[in-house]
């Protein structure tokens, strides 16, 4: 469903198309379009003005986990159950790569601000999988970097923005309660903050220049201050 924030508290529309839970969500750099994926192995592409559907494409065993729109450009990235992630062209809504497929079920993807890059994220448990993966989406499309260091599934991954971080770094976050933040460039992590009584860790976002927002099983959502007076550091202000 979509809502107008400075209107009426009813939904303005409504997409209904698909038959299983919609797990990914993801709109198109010009705000015309929207793309849904779902556990019922299909992508819909809406018109975000009439709330008609575009296009579908369906694959087997895909049971979608996340979407993200590539910034300026008409692709969509996509993560999946099958452990693969796909890039999709939204004009005809076809697959245009298949990723190397990878070891563990992928949970979620990011692309960074200029679309060079993107990072996805693995299932897993004792430390076996439970990684994050840059690639490059430019020509090559090759693995980049792996972010290897938490000890259960990486529900989420997130790109820092250069205000935040003054260095290239990812950030991402775990269901073994951690969220620790990498060197984009060397794979090194620079620092862990432990969220103890939780729960799983399920989401994180950049809240804005200083901050982000990291959402639990447990504990609501809890804000996490970047602190530079000892390097690159998280700090746990608040909670909602």
């Amino acid at each position: 469903m979509m809502w107008d924030l400075q209107g009426s508290s009813q939904p303005r529309q409504q997409f209904s198309g698909h038959t299983m839970v919609v797990t990914g969500l993801a709109v198109s750099p010009d705000t015309s379009q929207l793309c849904t994926g779902s556990r019922d192995n299909t992508l819909l592409l809406w018109d975000v003005g009439t709330g008609q559907c575009a296009e579908r494409a369906s694959v087997s065993r895909n049971l979608v986990t996340h979407l993200c729109w590539v910034p300026r450009e008409p692709y969509i990235l996509q993560t999946s159950e099958d452990k693969t992630i796909r890039l999709w062209d939204s004009r005809g809504l076809q697959v245009a790569h298949i990723f190397p497929a990878k070891q563990h079920i992928q949970t979620y993807c990011e692309v960074s601000e200029d679309g060079h890059k993107c990072i996805s994220c693995s299932s897993g448990f004792g430390g076996e999988g439970c990684e994050a993966t840059l690639w490059d989406l430019r020509q090559t499309r090759n693995r980049i970097c792996e972010y290897e260091g938490h000890f259960q599934t990486v529900a989420s991954c997130v790109f820092l923005p250069r205000a935040l971080a003054l260095m290239p770094v990812i950030a991402t976050s775990s269901h073994d309660c951690k969220v620790k933040i990498w060197n984009q460039d060397s794979g090194a992590c620079l620092f862990t903050l432990s969220l103890d009584g939780s729960g799983p860790l399920t989401s994180l976002a950049v809240a804005d220049t200083v901050s982000l927002l990291c959402a639990s099983f447990s504990r609501g959502i809890r804000l996490l201050r970047v602190d530079h007076s000892r390097g690159l550091e998280l700090q746990e202000v608040a909670g909602f």
